[in-house]
């Protein structure tokens, strides 16, 4: 009985363990049955091959003694290749840019074993590398594949032959060392050859030249007759949608195009059986359904159009928009459009690369438009797919470039070669997307400008869905005065009559507000957008250091702290910040009111919101790199000035004495929407709110720029200096603008007895020695100090070193020496007479706290001052070195100014406490 037990027991065992293996079969096989994508994200072994012996030792069959790194990446995330040992310093390798932790410069392998599933079997099988920098090399089980090289698209492989079920090693070369050296401007301030590439597509100074593999890492299959490469043409002229696609198997069973909501709601389903197929590419066209709503700012209506045939089926996102010219007009489906642009350098701090996903690049975007932007620009690289995607859906106008920065266009055929192959690439891989509408051959290119118009000219020929342009403005002339015969629009810095943009004009011309730029580009053609706009230099912001967790760290602020605090200065910091902002602030507005006031403008880029890291560290934004605010200004005030719809106004002039009226034109750019008999209210106050004058008025507003729509007018009647503020707002909108004026009154400019005013230091020696009070103006050419200048620094004072470089003032404005002159603590249009005729003296070495400072550039970090007061000896000075002495009958914020530090000389408030040797004095002496 136990045996027959036994025999029982083992032929159940047996059953269970058969049934048991049937189904782990059955198991297995399904896990084989994989779809069509096999992501290859994660963990890659990689080693670095800085000798260029991998291809000779074959490393492509395994790599040994490798690292551990994740994908997507780069080696400046894992922490490999060279540890930077650079310290903080005021010098031009800390300053050129953020310093990278380690950084790596040539070949390395990356590898990572697959396993191909049974159902792939006979399948075409596709590499997908979104974004390499800049050349890769793939081998599959050590046999070499080939070679890709682009900074701008994917590299992509077909490895159908080689990838067979089972188990493979793939091996991946990638080599980011420079591989077309002409298509990269060289910077010569910079003493590290790796830092003087410019061109931000592959450049240290705004993105790092990593080594890696970043966005999408896959393999993908597909049948072999799958059409492939869709790409959608609106055609808004005749209310069509036409189609073209790769198809390499002949269909004669028709076509199915389906077009598909952002909801997934079909609204176009048809069979289509009149089509075109010559050399594997396949066109037709189908009438746009009325359901199919036209993409701008303000729809941004994406949808899905899918092509299925015999073969398979394919799929692309698309807009349906129409980007055209009209006798010199941009316009958008036949309606003109504004381009409020910004100016996207890859500026990532913590990555070193750009993001790769829709979600970020739409925070991005999203900051963007609530400052009132609605464009960026791509200066010399173009973004990855998720930046087009997140621009689509917000209604965000893009212009990309070739990663293209060169003095030397046409010098070198292969370099020329590659670019073509660059823009192919962009057209193909981003051509779909509504939000690409412009494209320009690279930044201020210099050389043959045939090879320039040649190379648009086929673009234009080959994909019309967007504009193109030869080069985002030139130094060469004349093309950068006026565009070439190719170009579709024009982005200049000026014409050949003169500026369109204000850096040449603020500090050489005396504040006026009814000027705009259209004497100098009505003549022109084509769009016109101004080029890089602003670059007003704003003092770092050193709370941001510790901001910095990623892969560079900030040496360059870091070095400027440290010369603050050894300057007993640090304690000024953010006021720097603060002031320096303000002014840069009000010059943004001013720069972009003459764009929208300009009838035959088109857009500006400015340069930047956002602070630029690089190239000696130019920060300019008014948003710091994370495009995070610095606290000058907010979206909602960045808005009044910047939008969809700008009230606007033309008056002559900052400054005014009583007894003169204020007279102003007011006017309204409008891109938005048409108004019928809009209410506007506009009115004056004074500094404490009270509203002196208020009217009403009503006027339609069409789409572009509603001039002289009506006039203020008001009698300036003051006893005291005032600070005046004219505002206009569209009744029931969001739509409002401000605007300061100042006004003087008539003063008598009095002494006293008690006060030795000279501009002698020799008598001032001896009034002082006396114990007398002095007040010491002296002429500017016997001032040992920096020349005066109203706008901040340019860019960068170690980019660009040759100029003034102070950022402006820093005022007590509550001191009582100023009681009588209405003033801001920052910069404003009162004080350009002030700056313009003045210089800034240095005080380093005393404890002299100036009543009015000086923003030095934060290379120098010099103590410097307009106005001061400090007791020397017996006596007490008061300092300053603004020209209030010359032409003051013509010159009212001068006299004013006199005015009120005489006042407050005399009173008994005048009793200076910090203490100064003569000899600080006299060193201010030419």
């Amino acid at each position: 009985m136990s045996q027959n037990n036994s025999k029982i027991r083992n032929i159940l065992a047996n059953s269970v363990k058969i049934v048991f293996l049937f189904f782990l079969t059955i198991l297995t096989g399904c896990k084989e049955e994989v779809g069509d994508s096999i992501s290859l994200s994660g963990a890659w072994s990689v080693k670095l091959d800085s000798m260029e012996v991998g291809d000779q030792e074959n490393w492509a069959n395994g790599l040994k003694e490798a690292n551990s790194i994740t994908l997507p990446g780069t080696l400046d995330d894992a922490e490999m290749g060279k540890a930077s040992t650079l310290e903080p310093a005021l010098n031009n390798i800390v300053l050129s840019s953020l310093n990278r932790k380690h950084e790596y410069y040539g070949k390395a392998w990356y590898q990572k074993e697959v396993k191909i599933p049974g159902n792939w079997e006979k399948k075409d099988i596709t590499l997908e590398l979104e974004r390499v920098l800049w050349e890769s090399k793939v081998y599959v089980d050590g046999h070499a594949i080939g070679t890709r090289e682009s900074l701008v698209g994917s590299h992509v492989y077909d490895l159908s032959k080689v990838l067979t079920p089972g188990n493979h090693i793939i091996s991946v070369r990638v080599d980011n060392s420079d591989q077309y050296p002409n298509i990269n401007v060289l910077g010569n301030k910079y003493p590290d050859d790796a830092d003087k590439q410019m061109a931000h597509g592959y450049t240290n100074h705004t993105q790092i030249k990593w080594n890696g593999i970043l966005g999408n890492i896959a393999l993908k299959a597909s049948e072999k007759s799958n059409p492939t490469n869709l790409q959608i043409y609106p055609d808004t002229q005749n209310g069509k949608i036409n189609v073209e696609f790769e198809q390499s198997i002949s269909n004669s069973e028709g076509i199915q195009f389906e077009v598909l909501d952002n909801r997934g709601n079909s609204i176009l389903s048809e069979t289509v059986e009149d089509y075109l197929a010559e050399d594997s590419l396949v066109k037709f066209s189908i009438q746009r359904p009325e359901e199919l709503k036209f993409w701008d700012e303000f729809s941004p209506d994406v949808y899905e159009a899918i092509v299925t045939d015999s073969g398979g089926s394919t799929s692309a996102k698309f807009g349906y928009r129409n980007i055209s010219t009209n006798d010199g007009i941009l316009q958008l489906n036949d309606r003109r459009i504004f381009l409020r642009g910004n100016l996207e350098c890859v500026i990532f701090p913590l990555t070193g690369y750009p993001p790769m996903t829709k979600e970020e690049w739409s925070s991005l975007i999203s900051q963007a438009k609530n400052y009132g932007l609605n464009h960026l620009r791509f200066h010399s690289w173009c973004p990855p797919e998720a930046a087009f995607q997140a621009a689509d859906e917000a209604g965000f106008y893009l212009q990309v470039e070739l990663p293209h920065w060169s003095l030397k266009v046409g010098e070198d055929k292969k370099t020329t070669e590659f670019l073509y192959s660059e823009a192919e690439k962009m057209i193909q891989e981003y051509g779909n997307h509504p939000s690409f509408v412009m494209m320009a051959m690279g930044n201020e290119l210099e050389g043959d400008m045939n090879v320039l118009n040649e190379m648009t000219a086929a673009l234009k020929e080959k994909d019309g869905r967007h504009l193109y342009a030869t080069t985002s403005f030139s130094f060469q002339k004349p093309s950068g005065t006026r565009p070439e015969p190719e170009d579709e629009f024009f982005i200049a810095q000026w014409t050949d009559k003169g500026w369109i943009r204000g850096q040449g004009i603020f500090n050489n011309q005396p504040p006026s507000f009814d000027q705009d730029y259209s004497d100098n580009i009505s003549h022109i053609g084509i769009p016109v957008v101004s080029h890089e706009i602003g670059q007003y230099s704003v003092y770092p912001d050193l709370s941001e250091i510790e901001k910095y967790t990623g892969v560079l760290e900030p040496l360059n602020f870091i070095a400027v702290k440290n010369d603050l605090e050894e300057k007993g200065l640090l304690d000024l910091a953010d006021e720097f910040t603060q002031a320096s902002g303000n002014l840069a602030a009000m010059l943004y507005k001013e720069e972009i009111e003459r764009a929208l006031k300009t009838e035959e403008f088109d857009g500006f880029q400015l340069l930047q919101l956002q602070d630029f890291p690089g190239q000696g560290t130019a920060l300019v934004g008014l948003l710091n790199a994370f495009w995070e605010s610095k606290g000058v200004i907010s979206g909602e005030e960045f808005r009044e000035f910047n939008s969809e719809v700008v009230p606007l106004i033309r008056f002559e002039k900052a400054i005014y004495n009583a007894g003169e009226t204020f007279k102003a034109d007011i006017e309204v750019a409008n891109f938005y929407k048409e108004f019928q008999d809009q209410k506007i209210n506009w009115s004056i106050s004074d500094a404490e709110g009270e509203i002196l004058i208020s009217n009403s008025f009503s006027s339609s507003l069409g789409i572009g720029s509603n001039k002289k729509i009506a006039s203020i007018e008001f009698p300036l009647q003051v006893r005291n200096a005032k600070r005046l503020k004219i505002s206009v707002a569209l009744d029931g909108t969001d739509f409002k603008n401000s605007w300061p004026i100042w006004v003087y009154p008539e003063v008598e400019v009095n002494s006293g007895s008690n006060i030795v005013v000279t501009s002698s230091f020799e008598d001032a020696r001896i009034a002082l020695k006396q114990g007398k009070k002095v007040f010491l103006n002296p002429e500017l050419d016997n001032i040992e100090g920096i020349t005066g200048r109203f706008v901040p620094v340019f860019w960068s004072p170690v980019h660009f070193p040759d100029q003034p470089g102070t950022m402006g003032l820093m005022i007590n404005e509550e001191h009582s020496a100023l009681q009588n002159f209405p003033t801001s603590s920052y910069t404003e249009w009162n004080w350009w007479d002030l700056t313009i005729k003045s210089k800034s003296v240095i005080l380093d070495d005393t404890d002299i706290d100036p009543i009015v400072r000086v923003i030095d550039n934060f290379v120098t970090n010099h103590s410097l001052a307009n106005v001061f007061q400090a007791k020397v000896g017996e006596g007490s000075l008061l300092f300053t070195s603004i020209d209030l002495n010359n032409n003051l009958e013509n010159r009212p914020v001068a006299k004013q100014l006199k005015y009120s530090l005489l006042e407050y000389m005399q009173s008994d408030e005048f009793q200076p406490e910090q203490v100064s040797d003569w000899e600080n004095i006299e060193n201010i002496k030419k």
